[in-house]
């Protein structure tokens, strides 16, 4: 990656999910959860999206003209319905193997996405800049949250916004995402949280604001044990996303 920009990358967290790559669009594998919580993250993302740009979310392609970015892509879980959605997407990852993987399988699906390995500081060194940066469960995975905030909120041109969404640093927290999900229900594999890198929602939203970003929404992620399903909702205390913008 050959760059000389502080890294916010934990060498630990980066073998453990490039151990896991091709298990990536496996929707029964490792990385079950985030294809259970995806249809719900997405029209999040879509609605949001389409209120903030004026656009017509129902339409077939309601973003084309946008670029965005999908910081922490792995193996393209978001950066291909975002594809689908018009955006002109970019996917970056730490691990060489899950850049790989979606490489391969946006080749297969026909989309035109471009994945680099690249850490997020690396491209704020570059001046880059996109209409929307994502940063969907990666927070949590990184060594210096407040910087690797900052950096992705720089990435952000003006008037454009970040989506963000981890986990909250609470007993709650500890007791369904990290006991429950990984050695109760085996939704992950063990080991694929470490509770203390959770993030408050008063941490992720100052390391928004240090980088210029006004945040206006903050939403929770409901669990429904019966239906099976994922929702947006107003319980922030496991699963949150964030919503800010650049003036």
């Amino acid at each position: 990656m050959g760059s000389s920009a502080p890294s916010s990358a934990l060498p630990d967290e980066v073998a453990k999910f490039s151990a896991l790559a091709d298990q990536w669009w496996d929707p029964a594998g490792a990385f079950r959860p985030l294809h259970k919580f995806n249809p719900a993250r997405i029209r999040y993302v879509r609605d949001r999206l389409a209120v903030h740009f004026g656009r017509e979310a129902l339409s077939p392609s309601p973003f084309t003209g946008l670029s965005l970015i999908d910081i922490g892509c792995g193996g393209g879980l978001i950066s291909e319905p975002m594809a689908r959605l018009g955006f002109d997407v970019m996917g970056v990852d730490a691990s060489g193997e899950n850049v790989g993987i979606a490489r391969v399988h946006a080749e297969r699906s026909n989309l035109p996405i471009t994945y680099e390995c690249a850490l997020v500081e690396e491209l704020v060194t570059r001046k880059a800049r996109y209409d929307v940066v994502l940063a969907l469960e990666v927070v949590e995975h990184v060594a210096d949250v407040q910087a690797f905030l900052k950096s992705a909120a720089e990435l952000v041109a003006p008037g454009g916004a970040l989506i963000a969404a981890t986990l909250n640093r609470t007993l709650k927290a500890l007791a369904l995402a990290k006991f429950g999900a990984e050695y109760v229900l085996r939704w992950v594999p063990a080991g694929t949280h470490d509770w203390r890198m959770f993030v408050r929602p008063s941490e992720l939203t100052r390391g928004l604001r240090s980088g210029g970003l006004l945040v206006n929404e903050l939403a929770g992620m409901s669990y429904d044990l019966f239906t099976d399903t994922w929702r947006v909702s107003k319980d922030l205390d496991v699963n949150y996303l964030v919503m800010a913008k650049r003036a």
